[in-house]
């Protein structure tokens, strides 16, 4: 039945009834408990080769008839997708599908930071048992602070601006095909960037390569204790 709330809240009072409010100000304490131990690490660090921070985030993208999920995750080092996965569900899979390509795609070394959101499908049992597995160190974004992750928010602005907003999409499967040749043939190949020396992903790590060898090139981890006293770790990628 279909009644304005200023009725209903009449019949109420002539019943003398009242409405019961919960109150939502604070969460439960259980939703709190996957992300509250894992450091917003990216701040600390000064990255110096590859391997050493990934950053993982999800957008959609809409077809002719439904919304389609994207999952990417990238290499900060030199901007370059590592990882990606599409599907009509945004479900702890999709994330896991990209992550299990970009260990495949790089066979990392123990102790490479992974930095993401706060989002349910990042503390998932199953993506935070993958992490272990590969020796990998999570890393969180602050609540609804998408600044924290501004390299992947930055990719995915500039593949909705060159390619998703460019084109008409019949279905799932036209997509996967376009995005697939936008970042494997395109944008880690081709796509320069100005925070590359105007150089491509691909392109970055092969000049840094030649110049020094980069397994000898550990990050910079730094805590602030207090504000007059800065303690500075290097980290190699064997013991991050």
């Amino acid at each position: 039945m279909l009644a304005n709330h200023k009725r209903i809240a009449r019949i109420m009072s002539e019943d003398n009834l009242f409405a019961v409010h919960r109150n939502w100000s604070r969460p439960p304490d259980h939703s709190l408990e996957a992300v509250r131990i894992y450091l917003n690490l990216p701040c600390r660090m000064a990255v110096r080769g590859p391997n050493q921070l990934w950053a993982a985030d999800i957008t959609y993208i809409r077809v002719a008839r439904e919304f389609i999920f994207l999952a990417v995750v990238l290499d900060i080092f030199s901007r370059k997708v590592i990882g990606w996965a599409l599907d009509r569900g945004l479900t702890a899979r999709l994330p896991l599908c990209a992550l299990e390509r970009a260990i495949a795609n790089r066979n990392p070394p123990p102790g490479v930071v992974h930095h993401s959101d706060q989002g349910v499908q990042y503390t998932s049992r199953a993506y935070m048992e993958r992490l272990r597995e590969s020796q990998m160190l999570p890393s969180m974004s602050r609540p609804a602070n998408p600044y924290d992750n501004a390299t992947c928010e930055s990719f995915l602005k500039t593949l909705k601006r060159e390619e998703v907003h460019t084109n008409d999409y019949r279905d799932f499967e036209e997509l996967h095909g376009r995005v697939e040749q936008f970042i494997e043939q395109y944008y880690n190949h081709y796509r320069l960037h100005s925070a590359l020396n105007y150089q491509s992903p691909d392109g970055f790590e092969n000049t840094a390569q030649a110049e020094v060898c980069l397994s000898s090139r550990a990050a910079v981890m730094t805590f602030f204790t207090k504000t007059t006293d800065i303690l500075k770790f290097p980290r190699s990628p064997d013991h991050l």
